[in-house]
């Protein structure tokens, strides 16, 4: 299979989640927050500014790699954030919390956090350093 042809499905794939994660996000910020606070992890103080940070950075970075403008390094960040989530998902796993809704996209398409939830992260870091493997590739075939 040519690996352009991957390399592009990657990156709509993961731009896309991105950016769809984060305008789920974004139609309800003070819910997101609301979300944050079942982690027990923050400050009541530092939780809205936190969704608000969270969603911006998505969105930024879904575009971005949509854009395709130095995949290899938005790949590498979107790869670095998902072993973020999974391992603040396992923190929370690991405390007994009980979480309702794991935030993946929101308050909207609700789900439980489960040990399957920070799988599903660690599975998208992978698919995210094969984008930057592919995009980094010596055919230096870049999007313009």
């Amino acid at each position: 299979m040519n690996p352009l042809f991957i390399r592009r499905g990657l990156q709509y794939l993961i731009g896309g989640i991105f950016a769809v994660s984060a305008f789920t996000k974004a139609f309800d910020v003070s819910g997101f927050a609301e979300v944050l606070r079942t982690y027990q992890a923050f400050p009541d103080s530092t939780l809205f500014p936190l969704a608000l940070i969270i969603t911006t950075l998505e969105l930024g970075l879904g575009v971005w790699i949509l854009w395709g403008h130095r995949l290899h390094t938005s790949a590498t960040i979107a790869a670095i954030m998902n072993v973020g989530y999974a391992g603040w998902m396992v923190l929370a796993l690991l405390r007994g919390l009980h979480i309702p809704n794991c935030g993946c996209f929101g308050v909207f398409f609700a789900r439980p956090l489960t040990w399957a939830t920070p799988l599903e992260d660690l599975v998208f870091a992978g698919l995210c350093l094969i984008l930057r493997y592919l995009a980094s590739s010596p055919r230096k075939e870049r999007f313009n």
